[in-house]
């Protein structure tokens, strides 16, 4: 295997919450999500950017950000994307920078072109121009975490005169930094040329492979100097967990037919990635290793076959969706922190080697065991004159 000493392990909230109920307890919900991944020592969540589409509510990751740090004590929380077209750079760097310095350090900054063609019509952005201006705001923002002195810049959407941040990061040099990649070698290009973090889906679309999307990245840092790591590329799937995998396909199944066919099929127009019924989507995502509904067998299983097919990679993010109830996906988690992290965070490496050291010894251990009772015993009626009430050693 090709893991790191400890994977990483958290969520990638976009997040999805289906229309008909009330969105102020969506977002509790997801806030209270965070909080019990905080408890359950995940190590990161990355909070998504929305703005149109009726599903993913959370307009600000900043904001959300920000409320979330108060409530929790360790997760590390990044932007999940920051659609870098709809800002200027100075104005991200700027808000990062002062979540880092509130957080002491817990804040990572997660970019992207912007996944709502929806969201850049509203804009009056043409989407075509998305890609190119998040390259060019995103070596924007590096020269302005790296490079305290003032600068111009004149682009034909944002322009900088004598620019500069007055606060610098607090973290050093700078907070991590990572792009999202998936439907276009866009992403891994932007990480090669730039020697970023990513975030990536678990089963990129097309033909390419795992290890395909790595490689572009590799090459693409090679030609600009740099260098990309694998322990900052974190794969991004689907995940529920119970204590068996019928008990698990049963409580997602009604509802994640539903997440498929009415937001990816009805309002992101995406096809459908086979034929099947509404109730046959998850099975048929399972059979595909695009999600993994199951146990934690089942889990550890698929980290495993990921890390075969991509060569290596740093972290685990399981999509937050709204597919089964509040109790079931809480368990869902605990189920990964409990069963699953432990298996690739090295916590069982030395506790495995302990018993084993007990099992080898523990003929020796009982017979030794044996003899000090009985010596205790023996000195017990001498001393008293009568028998040991205890009876005789086992």
């Amino acid at each position: 295997m090709t893991f790191p000493s400890r994977l990483k392990f958290g969520v990638f909230m976009a997040p999805f919450h289906q229309l008909g109920e009330d969105p102020t307890l969506a977002l509790e919900r997801d806030l209270e999500l965070i909080q019990w991944l905080d408890y359950l020592d995940f190590d990161e969540a990355w909070i998504g950017e929305h703005h149109s589409a009726g599903w993913e509510i959370i307009a600000s990751p900043e904001i959300f950000i920000g409320i979330a740090a108060d409530r929790t004590r360790h997760i590390k929380l990044g932007t999940g994307v920051t659609s870098l077209p709809y800002h200027h750079p100075l104005m991200v760097a700027n808000r990062m920078v002062l979540l880092d310095h509130m957080t002491r350090g817990r804040v990572m900054l997660g970019v992207g072109p912007g996944a709502l063609v929806t969201d850049a019509l509203m804009l009056g952005i043409e989407p075509n121009t998305q890609r190119p201006r998040m390259d060019e705001s995103m070596g924007v923002i590096l020269r302005l975490l790296t490079d305290p002195t003032p600068f111009t810049y004149k682009s034909d959407w944002f322009e900088l005169n004598e620019a500069r941040l007055h606060l610098r990061p607090y973290t050093q040099p700078h907070f991590p930094l990572a792009v999202a990649a998936a439907g276009s070698p866009s992403g891994m290009l932007l990480a090669g040329k730039y020697g970023l973090g990513v975030l990536s889906i678990s089963g990129p679309r097309g033909d390419a492979t795992l290890a395909d999307f790595w490689n572009i990245a590799e090459n693409t840092a090679r030609e600009h100097n740099r260098t990309v790591n694998r322990e900052e590329w974190r794969l991004v799937m689907q995940v529920h967990l119970a204590e068996t995998r019928e008990q698990a396909m049963a409580e997602v199944r009604q509802r994640a037919g539903v997440y498929w066919r009415d937001y990816f099929e009805g309002v992101m127009g995406f096809p459908r990635p086979f034929e099947s019924s509404q109730d046959e989507i998850v099975e048929g995502m399972t059979q595909r290793n695009s999600w993994c509904i199951g146990t934690p067998d089942d889990l550890i299983e698929m980290i495993e076959r990921l890390d075969q097919q991509s060569g290596g990679f740093g972290g685990l993010l399981v999509t937050s969706v709204d597919w089964a109830t509040r109790e079931q996906i809480r368990h869902s988690y605990e189920l990964i922190a409990r069963y699953v992290k432990p298996r690739f965070q090295g916590s069982l490496v030395s506790l495995k080697a302990s018993e084993d050291d007990a099992r080898r010894l523990a003929a020796k251990v009982n017979e030794a065991r044996v003899e000090a009772t009985t010596r205790a015993r023996d000195a017990y009626e001498q001393s008293s004159g009568q028998s040991s009430p205890l009876g005789p050693s086992r």
